[in-house]
């Protein structure tokens, strides 16, 4: 559940990267594709895809006009996210707890993370605070659904 719970935080700061996470970790046979529409990670247009959307939402992240990540319809994305992400990794016949811990995760990070992102805002200003909030973001998530890409076996279960 470990890994649920760390995929949920991802999800927190940034609603498209444990998508891209997952998509990455899909195609190098980290994660089952067992979940719904999983099977589509398996194209590689549509894990090229999954990334894009998740640079795309990086950039916008940087954009003065860009809403708070708490914005209802952010929530809702991460709350999408995060379940299918925290699903993904999660031990075999607890995708469910998996999905529900990872909410839980993305929700609640969501707001400490708006509130550690405006006081580095404040401090840095917005394109150096939200570049280090990226590679923390998608560095951390590829290395929860992709632990072997770090040479990292102790987060690996059998699926």
């Amino acid at each position: 559940m470990l890994r649920s719970l760390l995929m949920g935080l991802v999800a927190g700061q940034r609603g498209i990267t444990p998508l891209a996470a997952i998509a990455v970790a899909t195609q190098r046979g980290e994660v089952r594709a067992n979940l719904p529409l999983q099977q589509l990670m398996l194209n590689p247009v549509v894990a090229a895809g999954t990334l894009a959307f998740a640079a795309a939402e990086m950039g916008g992240d940087k954009m003065k006009s860009a809403p708070d990540r708490t914005v209802p319809i952010g929530l809702a994305v991460r709350a999408i996210t995060s379940a299918y992400a925290g699903a993904a990794v999660a031990p075999r016949n607890q995708q469910v707890a998996g999905a529900a811990v990872a909410i839980g995760a993305a929700l609640l990070s969501s707001y400490i993370g708006l509130r550690l992102r405006k006081a580095a805002i404040a401090r840095y200003g917005q394109m150096s605070s939200g570049l280090v909030e990226d590679a923390i973001v998608m560095g951390s998530g590829m290395a929860i659904a992709n632990p072997r890409l770090m040479g990292v076996r102790a987060l690996t279960h059998q699926r």
